[in-house]
């Protein structure tokens, strides 16, 4: 007999220690070994047995006591072996705190381990004969035999089998049983199929309840923190959440939100007032709502909802007898229907503010809440905190950077006589785009469309000063191109500025990207002129709806360091003619062909329904989210808002000038304090034109948003403002000028100049007694759409 015990086990059936020797025989190491059931380390051998046909793995075993608990098993000699198998009995029986039952072929019982408290009972004598099914209320009986007679058959143990007891069978809910079975055999070195020599089955039954509601709990809490976050909606993150949690943990799930914090608000630190209304923002589970989706509606008081929300603490609320339920008739009939019998809810709170409430439900025969069940449903509340407040964050940056992005927009639409506009916003949220249409001198009008690739509170930021640029720049009458090589500059020192933040500073990071079209319609000369900074190439359709794209070199992307001149391009744009530009997310769609073409090609119809067209025939993405479209139809300017002469180029001509422009504005019904104003201009102009200038002159009145006085030569030199002394005899001309016009300029085209000046017309003045300035004072705002600016002082070149 050896000195040294092979393993030593304590009174719960532990190994607590474990030999060289034991290694060898049962092929474990000790590190594996301690803390194994001996029932484990027993079927290993018996397992390595069954499979070897030349016996057992070594000899016997026989226990002696430890102490007062502990038991050695040391080898034994074949005579001790029947010693052995009386004590290994009476610990399987007596001491293991596992369910064992010896079970005849027919699955009868024999014997049973004494799990009673009265010692004089005999356990194994009452339940010996009985069928194993009635002792074991498996939910599923057959599925167990099936297990058992498939062990009879082949003698492959089984090993940690699960099986659900049935319902109401033990107090506390449902149960769950770990199953771990061997064959006996008379004969241990007996085939594996030699079913003569089988005695019957030795099986050991582990209640795992406990165990398999953790598991349980740990699986809910992995699907919610795997499911729950990923999007940046509160109402699809209440979604997520209950999804992740019903049918598997709750019966019916439900989840309320702070209204206001759907808006994006910040709700105060603290519990929530008594008249909050909480919008229910998912539900899931069987039955009919108390409140359907989309409710608003405070909780009532005196019930566990209103506690929760008040005490902030996570409770497990007994539905059965509820006296609370009478002030919430709706949801006492609810819960009537879907056969609750507990309530778990959950405040979704986060910095100690509020945000919403958890709602979860256990029906019919499943196991009701416990108080184990809180911490891991706070931890699912922590979670769906942090989701709904980064949408809610998300929600607050999106709905400022709209509001600022919508007020950096134009506000009205204003009809002007020599071209027609409208414009489409797609809805949703993308980069910062802006259009514009811009009232310039001689009736021309500038068309801009531009956007800067970025979302948010910044991009809506940068357009807005991109956007002021142009209309600054726009008032120099420059050319197209010109215009935009300024952009430029602007763009790259705002550029730099960025890169100049803290390197803490996200926007530090932040490269400026944006790209612009600049395009001037001139309605005199019946062309379009237009240059681009990166943008996507408009669209310009015919009278007869045919459809093609203007082929313009676009220069470099707004923001870049290293560019090239942007060159412009003209091209006639007959009467009825229409120009659209759009934004890049546009672009793919614009192709003749495409969506937006078929819709532009029935230039017939006007151009709200035109946008409208355009609008039911975009798809709707993500990619178009924000999206915009300014369209442009080119009309002739009215015979009667215009007069042109060529003058003579002597001292006659500004007589010459004064006596057709004062027939033409009597004509034009405009008063006199205006007409000898514009005389006086007129004079001054002419005198300086053939005084300075070249041949040949041209007088051109126009009567648009004001009076528009200009004059045309072929010289480039361009005339000054200058302040004559007390004595000098000339030098007023244009000090004159600056004081009877609200505006005056000069620009230069491909054949000289044109210096120009504008008179505000009074309200009333004007052809048949209409009022040329109406539009200004009482343009109506522009419905469904963003409108263009206003013309006005602001955007008139001076």
């Amino acid at each position: 007999m050896a000195d040294a015990p092979l393993m030593v086990v304590d009174a719960a059936g532990l190994v607590t220690g474990w030999s060289r020797e034991a290694e060898q025989r049962f092929g474990v190491a000790t590190a594996e070994a301690m803390g194994m059931r001996v029932m484990d380390v027993l079927a290993l051998e018996g397992a390595r047995s069954s499979r070897e046909a030349e016996g057992p793995v070594a000899a016997g075993m026989r226990l002696e006591p430890v102490g007062a608990a502990d038991w050695a098993f040391r080898a034994a000699d074949e005579g001790d072996v029947d010693a052995l198998d009386g004590v290994l009995l009476d610990v399987l029986f007596t001491q293991v705190r596992v369910n064992t039952y010896v079970l005849d072929p027919e699955f009868r019982i024999l014997r049973v381990s004494d799990s009673s408290a009265d010692r004089d009972v005999d356990e194994s004598a009452r339940l010996r004969g009985q069928p194993f099914r009635d002792v074991c209320p498996f939910e599923d009986p057959d599925a167990a035999e099936g297990v058992l007679r498939e062990l009879l058959r082949t003698g492959v143990a089984i090993m940690d089998e699960v099986f659900e007891a049935r319902p109401n069978a033990y107090a506390g809910g449902r149960h769950a049983f770990e199953v771990t079975a061997f064959r006996l055999d008379v004969n241990r070195g007996a085939g594996p199929n030699d079913e003569n020599s089988v005695l019957g089955l030795l099986v050991f039954v582990r209640d795992i309840t406990a165990r398999a509601r953790t598991q349980d709990r740990g699986r809910a809490l992995e699907a919610v923190r795997g499911k729950v976050g990923r999007t940046l909606d509160i109402e699809a993150t209440c979604r997520d959440l209950v999804g992740a949690l019903v049918p598997d943990y709750a019966d019916v799930g439900a989840v309320e939100v702070v209204d206001t914090v759907l808006r994006g608000d910040t709700q105060p630190p603290g519990p929530l007032g008594r008249s909050v209304p909480l919008h229910r923002a998912a539900y899931e589970g069987s039955g009919v709502p108390a409140h359907p989706i989309g409710d608003v509606r405070a909780v009532p008081y005196g019930t566990p909802f209103q506690r929760t929300l008040t005490d902030l603490r996570t409770r497990v609320v007994p539905l059965d007898g509820a006296t609370w339920l009478d002030s919430d008739p709706a949801r006492a009939r609810s819960i009537r229907e879907i056969g609750a019998h507990t309530l778990l809810l959950a405040p979704i709170t986060l910095r100690g503010s509020v945000l919403g409430l958890l709602t979860l439900y256990r029906c019919g025969d499943s196991d009701p809440y416990t108080e184990e069940d809180i911490p891991v449903v706070e931890a699912m509340a922590s979670r769906t905190a942090l989701g709904i407040d980064n949408a809610r964050r998300y929600i607050h940056e999106f709905t400022v950077a709209s509001a600022l992005q919508r007020r950096l927009m134009p506000q009205r639409t204003v009809p002007q006589p020599a071209v027609e506009t409208d414009n489409l916003v797609l809805p949703g949220v993308g980069p910062a785009v802006w259009f514009d249409t811009i009232a310039l001198s001689g009736a021309r009008t500038a068309l801009v469309i531009g956007e800067v690739h970025e979302c948010g509170i910044q991009g809506a930021t940068a357009m807005g000063q991109l956007r002021t640029v142009i209309h600054a720049l726009a008032a120099l009458d420059l050319e197209p191109d010109e215009l935009l090589a300024r952009v430029y500059d602007t763009a790259a020192r705002l550029a730099e500025e960025r890169t100049q933040l803290p390197e803490s500073d996200p926007l530090h990071r932040e490269a400026l990207e944006g790209s612009c079209t600049y395009a001037v319609y001139d309605p005199f000369a019946g062309t379009c002129t237009l240059a681009s900074a990166g943008h996507t190439a408009p669209l310009v359709v015919e009278p007869d709806g045919s459809v093609q794209v203007i082929e313009v070199v676009a220069g470099p992307l707004l923001g870049a360091m290293d560019r090239e001149p942007v060159a412009a391009v003209s091209f006639p744009l007959a009467e009825g003619s229409m120009v659209a530009l759009h934004t890049s997310a546009v672009d793919r769609y614009a192709v003749p062909g495409e969506a937006m073409s078929r819709a532009l090609s029935s230039p017939e119809r006007s151009l709200q329904e035109i946008c409208d067209a355009i609008a039911y025939a975009l798809p709707d993405t993500q990619a178009l989210r924000g999206a915009a479209v300014l369209l442009a139809r080119a009309r002739a300017m009215p015979s009667d808002r215009y007069a042109t002469w060529e003058l003579p180029y002597d001292k006659t001509a500004p007589a010459t000038a004064r006596r057709l422009a004062s027939k033409t504005l009597a004509d034009w019904h405009v008063g006199a304090d205006t007409g000898e104003a514009t005389e006086l201009i007129v004079s001054e102009l002419v005198t300086n034109a053939v005084r300075y200038g070249s041949p040949p002159v041209e007088l051109r009145l126009i009567l648009d948003r004001g009076l528009t006085c200009e004059i045309r030569d072929s010289s480039s030199t361009a005339p000054y403002m200058k302040y004559a002394g007390a004595v000098d005899e000339g030098g007023r001309g244009l000090f004159i000028i600056s004081q009877l016009a609200s505006l005056w300029g000069t620009r230069f085209a491909s054949e000289g100049k044109i210096v120009w000046s504008e008179q505000t017309i009074p309200h009333g003045e004007g052809p048949a007694g209409e009022a040329v300035g109406e539009g200004e004072e009482d343009g109506e705002e522009g419905e469904g759409r963003t409108g263009e600016d206003r013309p006005g002082e602001q955007d008139s070149p001076g």
